[in-house]
């Protein structure tokens, strides 16, 4: 009952084959991609709350986050070149293991994007605070303007953080008239996110105020600080892991490389190890300066991030200065070590590139619940589109003002954590989807191959599954609790409005622009 729907691969391969693109891009092209993918949110955003986390243990973090998605890239890629159309893991999902798992994929793709772009919006909120507002303009927002209730654990002050709303809103507005960012913009972008970094590590590693002691302890609450606590280097790992998303977008440039068996996993891994070892030099840089350990409890363990506990320590005296209570923590490292100047041309680089990231990540929202919708799982209202603007403008407006009370409200660690849920979840089934896909339809042409499937996507899997359960336990029930909310949606609303259910298959793909109807027979074959 559950596994009976499974949208014919054929149909979706019929789509993707007539968009006949040209094999143009090279393994060091792909790369070069990757990199400005994944490079942003994370690095500038989450520092803090990784340091607080596992202090010097960030670095190993990054490097076990890393590894995770080294694994999954390839599943990734694998699938993505087979299937490169629209809705990324669910339309994998629908495609091997049936409707009702993919169902459950795309509900955790909408908790993963919106989610996300609301954590992008918090730490676009405390560069524009911290550097536009207080360093070049003067103004000092009270506090009760700059974070939310949840951010300050109901510390006094704390209501709305309203630059985190608005900016989630002018995205929002920005998308449903038709507004999107253009590929030379955001290359200048991306070269500005990638040369403030390096000004970053240049700065740090050859200040005098660098010194190898601020890295003892490294490990001060241990490698595991134990399931659900979402502390120690693992934990950091599962809330930092929030850094690397955006690799998928790598993978689905399968079709368009040169050579794809070899430069496919020349791009995803290259670029992957370059931000592995970036990251890395990123935090050394940042605790080897000023220092990284976290602020401990009376029972020796960190505070929580983003807890009331330690707003209340970080507005102490002897903490203000330290990195895990920075908003806009790499400027903040700089502006420690004297070159103010320089951090503030960093914050300024944060501000001017983290919008691009909320834009994407709504934009890849509302295409989830688009394509879901033109699937009958969703009310298809959702997918009208605007007669003007030629947008999904309901389902965008819909999702940006989920974005925008997330980021007025919850704390961008809390966030990221919630978004790394969804997102670890969605690259499980995509392992499953290369496996199933293997025994299932083992002839289907692969223009990349993944080596080693049932070594790498065992691997995947264990290393979804053990970041999840090292995130803090509310970010642990979050998912079941969504989940549950989804399934119940399913059954009452979604499976009797299916299309595939009632004998249709609609492909939608984005990159085309175009729609392929198949009429399938009762047993489920595509005619």
């Amino acid at each position: 009952m559950f596994f009976d729907r499974v949208k014919p691969l054929d149909a979706i391969i019929e789509t993707a084959q007539k968009k006949s693109l040209h094999r143009s891009l090279s393994g060091f092209q792909l790369m070069l991609f990757g990199i400005g993918c994944v490079i942003g949110t994370g690095i500038f955003v989450l520092t803090a709350a990784g340091a607080q986390k596992a202090g010097p243990g960030l670095m190993l973090a990054f490097a076990i986050a890393g590894a995770v998605c080294i694994v999954a890239a390839l599943c990734y890629a694998e699938v993505a070149a087979m299937i490169p159309v629209a809705g990324s893991a669910y339309t994998y999902s629908y495609a091997s293991v049936g409707e009702f798992l993919a169902w459950t994929v795309g509900w955790a793709l909408i908790l993963e994007y919106a989610v996300a772009a609301s954590a992008v919006s918090v730490g676009w909120s405390g560069y524009f605070s911290g550097t536009i507002l207080n360093e070049f303009l003067g103004i000092h927002l009270p506090a009760w303007l700059s974070a939310g209730p949840l951010a300050l654990g109901g510390a006094p002050g704390g209501f709305i953080n309203l630059p985190a709303l608005l900016i989630a809103m002018l995205i929002t507005c920005l998308l449903m008239i038709g507004t999107s960012e253009s590929a030379k913009v955001n290359a200048v972008l991306v070269a500005i996110k990638v040369t403030a970094l390096t000004v970053f590590v240049a700065l740090t590693f050859t200040s005098p105020e660098f010194d190898t002691d601020k890295f003892n302890p490294f490990l001060p609450a241990g490698v595991f600080g134990g399931i659900g606590t979402g502390l120690g280097a693992v934990g950091a790992a599962a809330t930092i892991f929030f850094a690397y998303v955006g690799f998928d977008a790598v993978s689905t440039a399968a079709e368009e490389t040169k050579d794809p068996q070899r430069n496919v996993p020349f791009g995803l891994i290259g670029s992957l190890l370059f931000c592995t070892v970036f990251y890395i030099l990123v935090a050394a840089g940042a605790i080897g300066t000023i220092g990284g350990q976290p602020i401990m409890g009376p029972n020796g363990i960190p505070f929580p991030a983003g807890s009331e506990e330690l707003a209340r320590q970080c507005a102490l005296p002897q903490y203000a200065a330290s990195l895990v209570c920075s908003d806009e923590a790499l400027a903040h490292v700089l502006r420690q070590i004297g070159w103010s100047g320089v951090g503030n041309m960093l914050g300024v680089a944060a501000f001017l590139a983290l919008p691009s990231v909320i834009l994407v990540l709504i934009f890849a929202q509302t295409r989830i619940f688009f394509v879901m919708s033109r699937d009958g799982l969703l009310p298809e209202r959702l997918s009208t589109v605007h007669p003007k603007w030629k947008t999904p403008h309901i389902v965008t407006f819909l999702t940006g003002l989920v974005v925008a009370v997330g980021a007025a409200f919850f704390p961008v660690g809390l966030l990221a954590d919630y978004a790394n849920a969804g997102t670890l979840y969605a690259f499980f089934m995509v392992a499953v989807t290369v496996m199933v896909l293997r025994v299932k339809d083992p002839h289907r042409p692969r223009p990349f191959r993944m080596a080693g499937v049932w070594i790498v996507a065992p691997l995947a899997l264990a290393g979804c599954v053990f970041l999840y359960v090292n995130l803090p336990i509310e970010a642990i029930l979050v998912l079941p609790g969504w989940g549950v909310i989804g399934v119940a949606i399913y059954f009452l609303y979604s499976r009797s409005r299916s299309h595939l259910g009632r004998g249709i298959v609609e492909v939608v793909d984005e990159v085309a622009g175009e729609e392929t109807m198949v009429p399938i027979h009762p047993d489920g074959r595509a005619d």
